[in-house]
Parts: structure tokens; sequence; C-alpha cells
């Protein structure tokens, strides 16, 4: 595919190079983007609004992440191991066909069958009142048996090819640009704290999904927000949650999980091949376009197949380019690691003001990355095969340290080691987040770019390749994160499936000739629009959550007894 993709390319450059000789008053790539920017700027200004000088939907965000953190006794580091052990499929006969628990002398009971609800309802009241089954817990079971399309491998997959993407080549990049070294710490801080977040609502997203009469699974917080709140007695206000929810994932759907996606991939194709067109970004995005509208028409299946390839191949890949750059310079790492600490809290960068102000270019770019808050991973999450919500919350939040704590970090002292030998000026120098090395400016993925080449020859390839990988991936998962949404509110008709995936299609385009400030604005707004409905629901529906918890740890628990016994 990559091989074929490339020669497409190629064919396309006389065609883009003779547009440029007779180039007319405006590009049409200009014209998209200058027809694009009031969008844009609309969108920015509504969803980041301020409160004390600092966006209120960050402050949103932070507290909320911290609370979930402290309230389920920092489940980031309690509950790594045992997550891992989840993905690996340790416990998967307990979350998929039941457990039939023998005791022997002192046990409760010969032969309880876990699958039968009343055994097992009265089974756990036997050893602990306060475990008692609510009705709740005994719907999950029932419904729950044999739902789900894909494995925990095969969601989080799915998941974190939505999550890691362009965020973690260009956002990085962008962050230090604006803020400096300073604004890894803060990154890191915030995936930390997002794995929490993320446990909170993929258990949310598998608790309540719906599964149509054919095993299709249809979650997310649409129906969390709608079904969830109606069980607290808010029905109106769930389905208004649900409703705004939908709008905005749609609107993230086109923006930071397609259009910011395709604006980077032909920022550096364009680099590449040295497309100097201004109908470059158009043609590159077409071709995009056609390539991505033929994935998406698999569905989560299709897309959980591709991405359990694709996702690893490209990210230990990059992992490993990363390693070899940080330690070939293994002198510079703690000379890079302590700038990223004393930058955190004493930001030199220009224009970045203060200590809010890096943390809030950290805070951004990091919750970019990773979505945590925003609800959207849930419903990748939501197709998995368990019969305990909870199982899948925990593999959730492994998806912020991958995407967040790790890649992002790599990408970042890349950069910083690179920049070392003061080839650009951290800070706004030019009001767009552009770094200009050697006279050249450079934006996003551009810088990163630079840095890759400094230490490995011929990282041009390599570094358009991976773009292009984590682009591709990014947008045909969020395409089913949008397509979800969209079923929610129009229905689950072909025809109407068809209208979304054109519209998606459409977005490609634009973000691939659009400039990057226009496209990330508004894929900005449109990922932190959708925290506002969604904390609803996390902050109504979290006690359901530590209850799953506590069932799932309960089941492994007594396996292990039976075993023992």
């Amino acid at each position: 595919m990559k091989k074929s993709l490339l020669s497409l390319i190629t064919f396309l450059i006389p065609l883009l190079n003779f547009a440029q000789e007779t180039p007319p008053e405006m590009g049409i790539d200009e014209q998209i983007n200058q027809a694009f920017l009031p969008v844009s700027n609309f969108f920015s200004n509504v969803i980041f609004f301020q409160i004390g000088g600092v966006p209120f939907v960050l402050i949103l965000l932070v507290f909320s992440a911290t609370f979930f953190t402290l309230y389920f006794g920092f489940p980031n580091f309690r509950y790594f191991w045992r997550a891992i052990q989840t993905v690996r499929g340790k416990y998967e006969d307990i979350e998929n066909h039941g457990a039939k628990i023998l005791y022997g002398e002192g046990g409760i009971a010969q032969g309880v069958d876990m699958n039968k609800v009343d055994d097992f309802a009265a089974h756990v009241e036997a050893l602990d009142d306060d475990l008692a089954i609510d009705g709740d817990i005994v719907d999950t079971i029932r419904d729950e048996s044999s739902a789900g399309e894909v494995s925990h491998f095969q969601a989080l997959a799915t998941a974190v090819s939505g999550t890691v993407g362009n965020g973690n080549i260009a956002g990085v990049a962008l962050a230090i640009a604006l803020g400096g070294p300073g604004a890894t710490f803060w990154m890191v801080v915030c995936g930390l704290l997002g794995m929490s977040t993320k446990f909170v609502e993929c258990t949310l997203g598998v608790q309540y999904r719906d599964v149509g009469p054919d095993g299709t699974v249809y979650g997310g917080p649409m129906y969390y927000l709608s079904k969830g709140l109606k069980e607290k007695g808010f029905a109106t206000l769930g389905k208004i949650a649900a409703v705004l929810f939908a709008i905005f994932c749609i609107g993230g759907s086109f923006g930071g999980g397609n259009a910011a996606q395709s604006n980077q991939a032909t920022i550096v194709l364009k680099d590449l091949f040295n497309l100097q067109s201004t109908a470059a970004g158009f043609w590159i995005g077409v071709l995009l376009a056609i390539l991505v509208g033929i994935i998406i028409i698999g569905g989560i299946k299709r897309i959980a197949q591709v991405t359990e390839k694709v996702v690893p191949f490209m990210a230990i890949f990059y992992v490993i380019a990363c390693l070899y750059i940080i330690l070939s310079n293994y002198t510079l790492i703690d000379d890079a690691v302590s700038l990223i600490i004393s930058e955190a809290f004493k930001p030199t960068a220009i224009g970045v003001g203060s200590l809010i102000g890096v943390l809030l270019v950290g805070f951004k770019r990091a919750a970019f990355s990773n979505e945590a808050g925003a609800g959207s991973a849930s419903i990748a999450h939501s197709a998995v095969r368990t019969k305990y919500s909870a199982s899948e919350g925990l593999v959730a939040l492994l998806e912020p340290f991958i995407d967040t704590v790790i890649i992002c970090t790599m990408t970042a002292l890349v950069i910083i080691i690179f920049n070392m030998g003061g080839y650009f000026e951290y800070g706004d120098v030019t009001g767009h987040g552009v770094a200009i090395i050697d006279g050249v400016s450079y934006e996003g993925s551009g810088i990163t770019a630079q840095a890759f080449h400094a230490f490995i020859p011929y990282s041009n390839i390599f570094l358009t390749i991976a773009v292009f990988l984590f682009a591709v991936s990014t947008m045909i998962s969020w395409s089913y994160y949008g397509l979800q949404s969209w079923k929610y509110l129009f229905g689950r008709g072909k025809t109407m499936d068809l209208v979304y995936k054109v519209l998606f299609c459409i977005f490609i385009i634009i973000g691939a000739a659009a400039n990057m400030k226009s496209i990330w604005d508004f894929s900005d707004a449109m990922i932190f629009a959708m925290i506002f409905p969604n904390m609803i629901g996390l902050f109504f529906l979290f006690p359901v959550v530590k209850k799953q918890l506590r069932r799932y740890l309960d089941a492994i628990k007594m396996k292990r007894e039976a075993i023992s016994d």
C-alpha cells in the first residue's frame, strides 16, 4: 500500500508543478483556507472562553482528572499491571465464558455457575452482604454474556490508533515551539492524570452500550449519558447532553480526527517531494480521501483488523527511531530533562508569559493527543467482548500512558536534544507556533522532521511514512467514532451512513488544503467541546464505575481461590 501510494503521488508531481507554472491570483489551497478560517475562529472563540485568564474547559479537565485519580485510589498506578494482564487475555475465561467455581470444605457452594444470575448473586451475597448484586449488575451479566465484536487488544489498538497520531509528532512540536521544553513536563502530568479519566469513561462506555439484533455494538458517551442519567432520574438532561456530545463528536471526527491528520500528512509529503504548487494540498487530500474512504467501508471489525497490525508496527518503529536518537546523544539526556523540569516552573520561552502559560500549552496539547475526558475512546472500547465493563476500563487506562507518557515524551526529547544546537528560538515568534530553522519556517511535523534529519540520514522518508501511517490510522478510527455519533442522531440506515462518510472525506481534503493554524484551532475546539457534555455523565455515574470495578476484581479473586482450592 505504501509503495503504491508513493507511486501515485510521484505520478501527480508533474500535474502539480504544471499548475504552479500558471498560478491563479489565489490558489485553490488558499481559497479553501480563507473560506474555512472564519469557521475555525468562531468555534475556537466559543469553546475556549476564559475565567481568570484560563480557558474554563482546561480547568474542568484538570479538576476532574485529579478528582478521579484520588477517588479511585490512583488507579493509574495501582492497576497498571492488572491492565496489562487483561490485555494479554489472562482473565478471558471469566470475562467471556463465566467461571464455574468449585469450593471444597468450608466453601460457600458447590458448582456455582457464574453465568447464572441467581447463582452468582446468591454466592456473592453469601460471601459478603455488602457485595450484594444490584439490578444494574444483574442486567450486565445477562445482556453482555456474548456481546462484543473485538478482543481487548483489538479495542485498545483501535482506540490507540485514534489517539496515537500526529498529535504525538506535530502536536508535541507545536507545544515546544510555543511553550518551550517546560511544556513537556505538563504534558506528562496531564497524561498520568488522564489515565484515571480514561478508566472511568471507558468503563461506562461498556456498561451502558447497546447491542443490535445483528450483534453490532453501539456505545460511548451518547449511551451512558442518556441511559445512565435516566437511571439517576435526569432523563431530560441525559438526552440533551447525549445529543450535544454526538454533535461535538461528529465535529471532532471532522477536525482533530481527520482534518488535522491530513494537514500534517500533507506538510511532510509536500516537503519530501518539494511540491510548491498552490493546488498540491488539494490533490494530496483527494488521494487521502479515496484511500480512507475505501478502508472505512468495512466498519469496526475491518478497522480493528487493520489497526491491530499497523498501530503496533508504526508505534514500535517510531519509538525505536526516537530511542536511537536519544541514546546516541545520551550525554545530553540529563541536560534535556533538567531543562524540561526547570522550564516547567520558570519558563523563558518568548510569549509564553508565565507558569500558567506553559502549563496551559502542555495540558492543551496532551489532552488533544490522548483525548482523556473527551469520551471519544469509549466508543471504540465499547465494542470489546467482555461481561465485565471495568475490565475494559482498566485496559483503557494504558492508552494515555502509551500515547502521552511514552511517545509524546520521546518526541519532545528528540526535539529538545536537537535544539541544544540553538537551531530555533522557543516561543511564539511568528504568532503561529512556527519555528524558524536556518531561515526557513517549519510548523508541526516539519519541526520534528528537521530534528530527525539532523541525526538519521534519509529520515525524511521514514518520518513521512510514519506521519502518513499515523494520519491514516487516526482517521479510520475517528471515522468510526463520528459514525457512531451520526447513527445516534440520524438512525442506523445505510443511506445516512453514506452521507456521513462523504462529509468525512470532504474534510480530509479541507484539512490537506488549509494551513495548520486554522485547522488546528478548529480541531482543538471540536475535541475540547466534547468534554463539556461528557463530564456531566462522568460526575453523575462514577459510583457505578466503582461498583463495577469491585465486581470485576471479586471475580478474579474468586477464580484464584478456586484454583488454589
